[in-house]
């Protein structure tokens, strides 16, 4: 075609590209200076030339960086210092019509000419990119429409482009830009679509009709959704006629296999955002979904019951790539390939299943054979460990470090989608056909059986735990005899279990069942193998965080003991295991917590312990094991109480300070956070006696409690906004932000510190009273984090207590607090803090000595606010009954979860109208508000009734 910009420009673009894309960072940097200057000089010329260079540059490479470059350069904000408070303008909004239309053309002309596959794609990218945003414009790209919807009918090559790339590019267009299509006749674009999903010469072309059909449903409005419902069974056959290419014996799988993960990761979002679309069609994806996401097994007509393991002999016999009569001479690295193929499906196939679950569960609760297929499969891939695992190895290594089986290796990825699947579907759905096949797995001679038995009760405890409560007797019965498995991992998937158990179902676990728990993990302490027995330490931290002490006490002895020799054992030390005396440690803690006054009688042992880690244990591989010891030494200090732990205060206080004062490692990033907590507990076990001290942690605290929010915010084409470890991206006004979230934590253990300080010295902490208010009474409404907040509103009383008893609280401080406490309930949003900023005023209130003691601007002030709060409740609760008497399959938990919160924050609020005239007329209000409330229902984990 003719060039529309000058040879020169053409010339120069073309060495400022090459040099673009040179390794040498100064010629790279020269480069960008100089597109930088040409695009504030003359941008239009040379965006044309970017454009006229994706078609004319000789190398595929070229072409496709430029149309890259071109689409980045077209919608980089303009950096005017003008639009501070106006929309943001990108390059393309100063473009005349002229260099639009001519943009618009030479784009076009590389979508039906180019020959390159890759390129091509980029060119539908930025072509995308350029239609969406004319529509936000309210500019409709015609030409473009007319252009697409003639190549989705290419039959024949044209100027050497195969006719199905272009097929496959029209499609991708709609794909990218579905709003070039919603407006249409919809029998005409279902029409055409139903040709693309249909294409018998090219899957390519298939996928791509598939990517429009998801975004032209996605995009569609009810009306549009209604009449497009056709659409449904092509886009399932692209699966479906994919999947029976399996069994063909000229097939090979890899491709099949590859291309069905593609094509349903694309369908799978439309489980998410349109599961009714799919609910006649459940059925019909039961025919061929359990071979998608099952082993490929030959064991009759029921396999998991006939043979749910096979032994690695029928394994070989049942499961072999390539499948019988495809030729075997590939070499070996293509069949684990193509094995890697098929787990990837399989996984993907699966995803699909649990999302259309999770956004849907009565719909699928009702269809046959849907759940227990889910369910099996995740049973035979949990199961899936290495066969060939030399166990040696697994016990040598470190679990601290995080060694072992990855969080995303298959297993993993199986036993994460069986939580999921228990949370979405609940107890009466999953237990069934999970307990159908879970005791066989238990008492198979495979131990990957065994230990996947054990790792799915753990699994699925949490989302069926009301349920699997009527039969947890007999899940008992079925654990705890695989403590004396032959295998150590079965062992160690054992404690996992129980460990679980005693989170998820906590209290009755520990009440119900304490004697047959420890007569099991009480030996597993002893157990020969280092993994083993701390995992079994570690289960005992799940069992103590729900136990009565009373049900602790007979056991506690021979904890202790055990533990003891955990962290001492004596002998050789190069056998003793870090990682397990730091897990002793914890549990001794846990352990002293649970037990209180009465771990006593071991006080004179295990402090001494204690001091000496802390005293010796100063090299960089004794991190850990340092801040585990100073945790442990503060709770056994609160657990025994101010008497016992006296004499032994001043030489942890001193070795405390030695290591506050020692050089800090920048690689012991926690020890800050733990030396704050130690503190803290040592302040709470001393009580009063710890004022002498205040002088030697207050000044680091204050200054951690008051440090500011570590912000980045980050362009949209920043290559640096990608997540880092410490800190959390989140969207703010269309802008990404990095927030650093380990200061974040920091900050707030530093308030519930000061909280714990001011509580317990009451008038002594007076000298410290006005520094932390003035830091406290900002943070009510901090909105980075809310524990901050939630521990700001419970400090504000105990500091207006703390200057009462002193007599050191002035009026100016009254009045700072009242005040924003009424402005921060006036335009609190969150229900759940909204309780806490009114039992804060409530606390506060009696503080200073009741209703009478407050100003009565402060009377109107907060009177006006809760106004306000009440009609936002009674808003709120009107437009969830609607929206729930519009769509009953709304999830019913998330209302319970929100009229939870709002309960709370109207009880606190009628606590308050009490206090301040207990006929006051808008304890009526609220009343009244708590009866818009739609939690009526009573079914059982709020599972829809069927």
């Amino acid at each position: 075609m003719d060039p529309v910009v000058p040879p020169e420009i053409t010339a120069e673009l073309t060495q400022i590209l090459s040099n673009l894309v040179q390794g040498d960072n100064e010629i790279r940097q020269n480069a960008e200076q100089a597109v930088n200057e040409r695009l504030a000089q003359t941008p239009e010329q040379y965006l044309l030339a970017l454009a006229q260079f994706a078609i004319i540059a000789e190398l595929d490479v070229m072409r496709s960086f430029s149309l890259v470059l071109l689409r980045r350069l077209l919608f980089r904000v303009s950096p005017s210092p003008s639009q501070q408070h106006q929309p943001r303008l990108t390059l393309y909004d100063h473009l005349s019509s002229n260099t639009l239309t001519t943009l618009q053309r030479l784009l076009l002309h590389s979508l039906t000419h180019e020959l390159s596959q890759d390129v091509r794609k980029k060119a539908v990218d930025t072509i995308t990119d350029l239609a969406n945003q004319e529509m936000a414009r309210g500019r409709p790209w015609h030409a473009l429409q007319s252009q697409a919807f003639a190549m989705t009918q290419y039959q024949a090559a044209d100027r050497g482009v195969p006719p199905a790339a272009l097929r496959e590019s029209a499609f991708r267009v709609f794909a990218g830009c579905p709003n070039l299509v919603v407006d249409l006749q919809t029998d005409a674009v279902l029409g055409v679509f139903q040709k693309g999903l249909q294409d018998s010469e090219s899957v390519a072309v298939r996928h791509a009709a598939l990517l429009a059909a998801v975004g032209y449903l996605t995009a569609a409005d009810p009306q549009q959704l209604s009449r497009s419902l056709a659409l449904m069974n092509p886009m399932l056959e692209t699966i479906h006629v994919l999947s029976q290419s399996l069994s063909q014996p000229s097939t090979t799988p890899k491709p099949v296999y590859q291309q069905l993960t593609q094509f349903l990761t694309t369908l799978t979002p439309l489980c998410s955002s349109h599961p009714t679309l799919f609910a006649p069609h459940l059925q019909s994806l039961l025919s061929f979904f359990p071979q998608l996401i099952l082993p490929a097994v030959d064991s009759g007509p029921t396999p998991t019951m006939t043979r749910p393991f096979p032994s690695s002999a029928s394994r070989q016999d049942a499961f072999v790539f390539p499948p019988p009569g495809t030729p075997t001479s590939a070499p070996e690295p293509e069949i684990d390939d193509e094995a890697e193929a098929r787990s990837t499906m399989r996984l993907t196939a699966l995803e699909f299943m649990i999302s259309l679950s999770e956004a849907r569960p009565s719909m699928v609760r009702k269809a046959e054979n849907w759940v227990a297929v889910m369910i099996r499969a995740c049973l035979e891939g949990m199961s899936e460990l290495d066969e060939d695992e030399d166990v040696s190895v697994w016990l040598k290594d470190d679990p601290s470090t995080g060694s072992g089986t990855s969080d995303d290796s298959p297993p993993s990825l199986y036993e994460q989608s069986l939580d999921r699947i228990a949370c979405a579907l609940g107890g009466r759905a999953v237990l069934p056909p999970a307990f159908h096949q879970i005791p066989s797995m238990l008492a198979d001679y495979d131990w990957r059986a065994r230990h996947a038995g054990l790792i799915a009760i753990a699994s699925i405890a949490e989302g069926t735990g009301k349920v699997m409560l009527n039969e947890l007797g007999k899940i008992v019965d079925l654990v705890t005899p695989m403590f004396r498995d032959s295998h150590p991992r079965v062992r160690h998937a054992a404690c996992q279990c129980v460990g679980q158990l005693c989170t998820d179902l906590e209290e009755v676990m520990q009440e119900r069942y304490h004697q047959q728990l420890f007569s099991v993990l009480i030996p597993t302490l002893e157990d020969p193998e280092p993994r083993v027995h701390s995992h079994a330490a570690a289960a005992l931290i799940n069992f103590c965080e729900g136990v009565e002490h009373d049900t602790l006490i007979p056991y506690l002895d021979p904890i202790v003991e055990r533990l003891l020799r955990l962290l001492n054992p004596g002998g050789d030390e190069s056998q003793v295991h870090r990682y397990v005396q730091e897990q002793a440690i914890t549990t001794l803690a846990m352990v002293a917590d649970a037990s209180e006054a009465t771990f006593a009688k071991h006080y004179p042992t295990i402090m001494p312990l204690l001091l000496n880690v802390l005293r010796n244990a100063d090299k960089p591989e004794h991190q850990r094991l340092r801040i585990k010891a100073m945790e442990c030494a503060g709770l056994v200090a609160i657990a025994v109480g101010r008497e016992i732990f006296r004499p032994d205060s001043a030489p942890l206080i001193e070795l405390l300070i030695r290591i506050q004062k020692s050089p800090l490692d920048p690689n012991d990033t926690q020890l800050t956070y733990y030396l704050i907590s130690t503190w803290a507990k040592i302040g709470q076990a001393l009580g009063t006696e710890f004022e002498p001290y205040l002088p030697l942690v207050m000044p680091s605290i204050l200054k951690t409690a008051s440090s500011k929010t570590d912000i980045s915010v980050y362009d949209d084409d920043d290559d640096s906004n990608t997540e880092r470890d410490g800190w959390e991206t989140v969207q703010v006004d269309g802008r990404t932000m990095g927030i650093k979230t380990s200061a974040l934590e920091e900050k707030c253990q530093a308030f519930e510190t000061l909280l714990i300080y001011c509580s317990t010295l009451g008038g002594k902490y007076a000298p410290y009273l006005t520094p932390t208010l003035e830091i406290c009474i900002p943070c009510l409404k901090f909105d980075f984090h809310e524990g901050v907040r939630e521990a700001s509103a419970m400090l504000v009383p105990r500091l207006l207590d703390s200057g009462k008893i002193s007599n050191t609280l002035s009026p100016q401080m009254v009045t700072a607090t009242f005040n924003q406490l009424i402005s921060c309930i006036r335009s609190e949003p969150d229900s759940s803090f909204l309780a806490s900023l009114y039992k804060c005023f409530t606390e506060s209130l009696q503080v200073i000595g009741g209703p009478s003691y407050l100003p009565q601007e402060y009377h109107v002030g907060i009177i006006e606010a809760t106004k306000q709060q009440l009609q936002a409740l009674a808003d709120k609760r009107k437009s969830r009954a609607n929206r729930l008497a519009g769509d009953p399959d709304v999830d019913k938990d998330d209302i319970a979860l929100y009229e939870q919160f709002e309960e709370f924050a109207l009880q606190e609020m009628d606590k308050l109208l009490t206090d301040l005239d207990r006929n006051h007329p808008l304890r009526i209000a609220v009343s009244s508000v708590r009866d818009l409330g739609v939690n009526d229902w009573d079914a059982d984990e709020g599972e829809e009734v069927a």
